[in-house]
C-alpha cells in the first residue's frame, strides 16, 4: 500500500474534520438585537411649500441673495432663483433669512428637564466609573417644555447625552425635534448611537471623593484602557462566534454583556464617540487612546483648549464642539480664547461646531454663533455668515452621523429648514417658522404651531 505523504495526509486529516464540523447540527443562531427600543417617528403631514425671495444660507457656504426653496414629500427638491410649482403653497420671504435646521449636539433635555426637579434629574449614573451600560434614552422625558423652546429658536435635531460624573457615561441619543409623548417618536431613524466620555476633574473628583478609583488623571487613563481592554476580547469572542457558527460548526455562545455590548458597537463603528474634554493634552491622549484600542476618538465637547491643538484635530478627523465664551468654572476650563472656534476652523479639513450643554443657550443657538463671529472677526478672521451657519449644521450633522441626511439646503436632503425674521446672527433674530421633514413644528404667528407640553397647559 502506498504511504501518504506527511503534507496530504494533514490536509485529508483536515479535510476529514472539516467535514465533520460542517455535518454537526448547530443550535440556534444567538443574534443581538442592537435596536431594542427603535423609532417610531414618522414626519408630521406635510404639502409641498416654495419659499421665496429669501436670503439662503444652504450650509455648504453658499449665501443666495433673493434665492427660493421648493420642498416636497419632506425633502429639499430645489435650490436656486425664480423657483415655480403650481401645487405647492407659497411663502413670501422677501427681507427674511433661510437656514437649514439648527442641530444641538450636546442637549440634556429631558434628561435633566427645565424646570429642575431632583426627580426628574436622571442625567447621570453615577455608581460606577465605567455605566457604558446605561442609555439617555431611557431616561427622557418627552414632555420636557425645554423641547418647544428650543423648538422656537431653530433647533430641529439635537443629541441627547447622559452626564460627564463617569469615565463612561453612557449611550446618548439624536432626536427629532417634534412634539410626541415618547421617546421613540422623536428618535432620529437611522442615527448612530454616541457613547459619552469624560475626561479630567469630573471622574476624579467623583470618585476620588468616593475614596475608589479613578481619583486622578492618570488613574482616569488606567480606567479607560482596563475597559477598552475587556472590550477587545469581547468583540473577539463574537467575532470567532460568528465565524465559526458561518463555518458550520456549533460553538459556545459567549456569555452576554450589556456594559460591553455598547464599547463593541465603537469597535464595530456602529457607535460614535462623544468625549467631554477641555485640556488640549487630554484631548492629545484620548487620540492616542483610540489609536491603541483601534477606534475613532469622535468629537470633543466643552474644548476651550482645543485652538492649541487644532492642526491635530483637523488631521485626525475630529470635531471639536465648543462654547463662544462660556469658560473659567472650574481649573480645567480656565485656559479659554473668544477665537477659539475661529481657529479651529481655520484649518484644512477642520470640523468646528458650537453647542449649548444648556437649556437657555439652545434657544439662541445663531446668537451664540454670531458672538464668536464678531469676536473672530474683531481679531483679523474674516468670517461671512454662510460659513459661520456650518458650526451649527452641516459640522454638527457630522459630528452625529447624519450628514448625509440634514444639515444643509440640497436637493435630497430632509426639509429640516428655519425661516428667520432677519440674518440669524443679530440679537434680534427670531425664528418664525420652524420646518422639519417638510412639516411645519412652529410657528410664532399661529397658535397651532406652537405645542405645548402637559407641564405648560393652563400656563402662558
Amino acid at each position: 500500500m502506498q504511504k501518504m505523504a506527511p503534507s496530504l495526509l494533514m490536509v485529508a486529516l483536515s479535510m476529514g474534520i472539516s467535514a465533520c464540523n460542517s455535518s454537526e447540527s448547530q443550535d440556534e443562531k444567538v443574534v443581538i438585537n442592537k435596536n431594542p427600543y427603535p423609532s417610531t417617528y414618522h414626519p408630521l403631514a406635510s404639502q409641498p411649500t416654495l419659499i421665496r425671495h429669501a436670503t439662503v444660507l444652504t450650509g455648504t457656504g453658499k449665501r443666495l441673495d433673493n434665492a427660493d426653496v421648493l420642498m416636497e414629500q419632506g425633502k429639499i427638491v430645489q435650490v436656486g432663483t425664480n423657483l415655480s410649482a403650481s401645487q405647492a403653497q407659497v411663502v413670501e420671504a422677501e427681507g427674511k433669512w433661510l437656514t437649514p435646521g439648527i442641530i444641538d449636539v450636546h442637549s440634556h433635555l429631558g434628561v435633566y428637564p427645565s424646570p429642575s426637579a431632583e426627580s426628574h434629574a436622571d442625567v447621570n449614573e453615577a455608581t460606577q466609573p465605567n455605566s457604558s451600560e446605561v442609555w439617555a434614552e431611557h431616561s427622557i422625558w418627552p414632555q420636557d417644555p425645554g423641547f418647544h423652546q428650543a423648538r422656537a429658536g431653530g433647533i430641529t435635531t439635537l443629541q441627547i447625552l447622559p452626564g460627564s460624573a463617569n469615565l463612561f457615561g453612557g449611550r446618548g441619543v439624536t432626536l427629532r425635534n417634534v412634539p410626541s409623548p415618547t421617546m421613540q417618536g422623536m428618535k432620529f431613524p437611522e442615527a448612530p448611537y454616541g457613547l459619552k466620555m469624560a475626561c479630567g476633574e469630573n471622574p476624579k473628583r467623583v470618585y476620588g471623593g468616593k475614596k475608589i478609583a479613578p481619583s486622578t488623571r492618570m488613574g482616569n487613563m488606567a480606567g479607560y484602557r482596563m475597559a477598552w481592554a475587556e472590550a477587545v476580547e469581547y468583540k473577539r469572542a463574537w467575532d470567532k462566534y460568528e465565524t465559526d457558527y458561518a463555518a458550520g460548526k456549533n460553538p459556545e455562545v459567549p456569555t452576554r454583556d450589556i456594559e460591553l455590548d455598547t464599547l463593541k458597537g465603537v469597535l464595530d463603528g456602529e457607535i460614535l464617540i462623544h468625549n467631554h474634554c477641555y485640556k488640549a493634552e487630554e484631548m492629545a491622549m484620548m487620540i492616542d487612546l483610540g489609536k491603541e484600542f483601534g477606534y475613532h476618538s469622535g468629537t470633543f465637547h466643552h474644548a476651550i483648549e482645543a485652538y492649541k491643538i487644532a492642526d491635530k484635530l483637523a488631521e485626525n478627523g475630529n470635531c471639536a464642539a465648543m462654547w463662544p465664551d462660556w469658560w473659567g468654572f472650574k481649573m480645567e476650563a480656565y485656559d479659554m480664547v473668544q477665537e477659539n472656534v475661529a481657529i479651529v476652523d481655520a484649518q484644512k479639513n477642520s470640523c468646528a461646531v458650537v453647542h449649548s450643554d444648556s437649556a437657555t443657550t439652545i434657544q439662541r443657538l445663531n446668537q451664540e454663533v454670531g458672538k464668536v463671529m464678531y469676536r473672530a472677526n474683531e481679531h483679523g478672521f474674516d468670517i461671512k455668515p454662510q460659513h459661520a451657519i456650518t458650526w451649527i449644521t452641516a459640522n454638527a450633522a457630522k459630528s452625529l452621523g447624519i450628514a448625509d441626511k440634514t444639515g444643509s439646503l440640497e436637493p435630497g436632503k430632509n426639509a429640516d429648514l428655519v425661516l428667520w425674521n432677519d440674518n440669524p446672527f443679530s440679537v434680534y433674530a427670531q425664528a418664525e417658522q420652524v420646518f422639519v421633514d417638510g412639516a411645519k413644528v412652529y410657528d410664532r404667528f399661529d397658535e397651532k404651531y406652537q405645542a405645548q407640553s402637559d407641564f405648560m397647559l393652563g400656563q402662558r
